[in-house]
């Protein structure tokens, strides 16, 4: 089944080409990690996706119909947009930002109502981050910050996540908790789209990829077919292995940090939990 189409897209800014008649399709509950090297159209993609740009040629479809002739309110209700870095100036508590997903469904005048604090405070316990909802937004962490933009995207009612580099900044930890949350609501049947510059983090969750380069799709299949030495040396334009590990699951190692006697070890993947217990481990 397909959710969004991207169907022969063409789109430039000032008569230069950034994205060349591409075409690509998303299915309900996939994760799918879009790599590519910086320039490569990644972020034009999203925004695509999101209605923000118009193609110059071609077409995006959300279940039939073109997202760009949407009005904002009704898209809202569907795709919800999670920014790489969040500020608010303001020190709003974190419960007033989730609450900020509601507002798609209301009037120009309207004040929230005993359902939307409710709908807020349980996606906060969905995501493990109800003890933050009295904390001022401006000094939670970036990590939390990250797990309550997906909270208010929730809140909206959307079902589908389009991220830009979700884990920018984060150290390791958060990273990883990231990761595990965004398995985990893919397993309830959201579908997230989403950019990377790790192909690890694609191998640890992702459904699919779909390697961009130069504005061309290069790759796009399931991500242990589609990660791997060749694709990601016309990608990158560096060798870098793809090792199996023991107890499944993959890992990319550059052949140029080879030797410095470097050491991998990872027993489990995405496939049977390991994911989730990475998460764990992590606090």
């Amino acid at each position: 089944m397909t959710l969004i189409a991207v169907d022969h897209v063409t789109y430039g800014y000032s008569h230069k080409p950034v994205l060349r008649n591409i075409s690509v399709s998303f299915a309900p509950g996939e994760i799918v990690s879009l790599l590519g090297p910086n320039g490569s159209g990644k972020t034009t993609l999203l925004k695509l996706l999101l209605g923000l740009y118009r193609p110059q040629s071609g077409q995006v479809l959300l279940e039939g119909r073109e997202v760009f002739s949407i009005p904002p309110k009704q898209l809202a209700r569907r795709i919800a947009y999670v920014p790489q870095m969040h500020r608010l100036s303001f020190g709003y508590r974190v419960l007033d930002v989730v609450l900020m997903g509601r507002m798609p469904h209301k009037p120009f005048f309207f004040r929230y109502g005993e359902m939307d604090h409710q709908a807020a405070l349980g996606a906060l316990e969905r995501l493990s981050i109800a003890h933050l909802k009295d904390r001022p937004y401006t000094e939670v962490s970036g990590g939390e910050r990250q797990l309550i933009l997906i909270a208010r995207a929730l809140v909206q009612g959307a079902d589908i996540f389009i991220m830009d580099e979700p884990v920018n900044g984060l150290d390791y930890g958060n990273q990883i908790r990231l990761l595990s949350r965004i398995a985990d609501l893919a397993q309830s049947g959201y579908t997230f789209i989403k950019t990377t510059h790790f192909p690890d983090h694609a191998l640890w969750i992702a459904d699919r990829v779909v390697m961009i380069k130069d504005g061309r799709i290069i790759a796009d299949g399931r991500t242990a077919e589609v990660v791997n030495k060749t694709n990601l040396y016309r990608l990158y334009n560096t060798h870098v292995d793809v090792l199996g590990l023991n107890g499944g699951g993959r890992i990319c190692v550059p052949d140029a940090l080879r030797r410095f006697g470097g050491r991998v070890g990872m027993r489990e993947s995405r496939t049977n939990g390991g994911i989730h217990k990475l998460a764990q481990a992590s606090g």
